[in-house]
């Protein structure tokens, strides 16, 4: 039996999804935390402790492991684990992009510098020292522009700024951000933020597949919410796109020219793009799979899941399609509207009811504090529809949210 060690933050909203895979496929799976498992003591063969920001000493660790437990696979589910999941398959001959490309494409600024230079269009930059002082620091910066912390995700810490004024309180909230005890950061993340200009226009989501270097497009959703700041917070994804054909072949081939200048060959990708007048602007090239339970809304050939799909890659097994179910699908991650604890909702008999929705997955539990954008990451949960069209399932989201009464104190 294929031995496949997944990667899994206690923090991810992944871990279902993908032992349910590991499970479909038949493996055996390994878990590998940041912290010790219970069970760890009684299941020495299933469960690993590793320390995610250690990547050269987790290879260590699981190449140790691997001598008695020979491994097929390593996948790490989420933005924590990438680097280190490309560090053990590098260690151990396994199917990965390399740890440079990762590395690479997980530091903003770092991924700016090399798409840059391959002429790929993405945003004016700069890289900005924690360590200024913040008014000598916006000289130069046009605006508006949009600060960002170097390596957190989910839109964390991103904020948009408009004058000297603005751009002095963001670049405190963000150095503040950055000291919280729920922000892991080391190197340059802990001492640089990103500041870039404001690029308007749409936004979409590519969620892709590399195989042998190649880019497979799996879906293109849309965000039909506007995302013009002052924070970013994502709401509704819709695929398939309701952008014209050959806009559509051109967010697909930048997104190609974007991964190859990366050096990014082997596993899931998704890259979220600007669009406007002058065609799609890349502003982000994630080597992982989308994030929270959004993975949800795609099925593929049969009924293959997206994290079926990704193990069958990482394990070398066949893939019998990639294309996506004809049903239009989307989900809404439901915002935190404000600071507080969650004491109960209210309205999800009324949300499941709609027409078109699939399922209402609210994962804040009662007295959970709440934390929004942009010091927060969580969501409340996720609302799941499909539909004859995009615009239904759009329509059928809205609704489902409208339904649904947070008590939070």
């Amino acid at each position: 039996m294929d031995r496949l060690v997944l990667l899994l933050p206690t923090t991810t909203y992944r871990t279902h999804d993908f032992l349910e895979a590991g499970r479909t496929l038949g493996v055996d799976v390994v878990c590998a935390s940041e912290r010790p498992n219970t069970l760890e003591a009684q299941l020495p063969d299933h469960f690993l402790t590793l320390n995610f920001a250690d990547p050269d000493g987790a290879a260590a660790t699981v190449a140790a492991f691997s001598r008695s437990h020979p491994i097929r696979a390593v996948v790490g589910v989420d933005d924590l684990t990438v680097v280190t999941a490309a560090a053990i398959a590098e260690r151990l001959g396994l199917t990965s992009s390399g740890v440079a490309a990762v590395t690479t494409a997980r530091d903003k600024y770092q991924m700016r510098e090399c798409l840059a230079a391959a002429g790929l269009p993405v945003p004016r930059y700069r890289r900005l020292a924690l360590k200024e002082d913040p008014f000598l620091a916006a000289r130069g910066v046009g605006f508006p522009c949009v600060l960002k912390p170097l390596t957190l995700s989910a839109s964390r810490g991103v904020i948009r700024a408009n004058n000297v004024d603005q751009f002095i309180a963001v670049f405190r909230r963000i150095a503040a951000l950055l000291q919280r005890d729920d922000v892991t950061v080391s190197g340059d993340g802990a001492e640089y933020l990103l500041a870039e200009a404001f690029i308007p226009g749409v936004e979409v989501a590519l969620e892709g597949l590399l195989i042998g270097g190649r880019l497979h497009t799996l879906a293109l959703f849309d965000k039909p919410d506007p995302l013009d700041g002052p924070f970013f917070e994502e709401t509704i994804y819709v695929t398939p796109s309701r952008l014209p054909d050959d806009v559509q072949r051109r967010i697909g081939d930048v997104a190609v020219a974007a991964c190859a200048a990366l050096g990014l060959a082997e596993g899931p990708v998704h890259a979220e793009l600007r669009v406007n007048a002058a065609g799609p602007w890349v502003l982000e090239v994630a080597p992982r799979s989308i994030g929270g339970l959004c993975s949800r809304t795609l099925r593929f050939g049969t009924g293959v899941t997206l994290e079926e799909l990704i193990l069958r890659h990482a394990l070398g097994r066949p893939i019998e399609s990639l294309d996506r179910e004809r049903q239009a699908a989307g989900v809404m991650m439901i915002p935190i509207p404000r600071a507080g604890r969650l004491r109960r909702v209210d309205g999800e008999a009324e949300a499941r009811a709609v027409r078109g929705i699939a399922d209402v997955a609210i994962t804040a539990h009662p007295d959970q504090a709440l934390v929004p954008l942009p010091e927060g990451w969580q969501y409340l949960g996720f609302i799941f529809a499909r539909g004859e069209t995009p615009a239904v399932v759009e329509a059928a989201l809205r609704d489902a949210h409208a339904r649904l009464r947070f008590d939070i104190t």
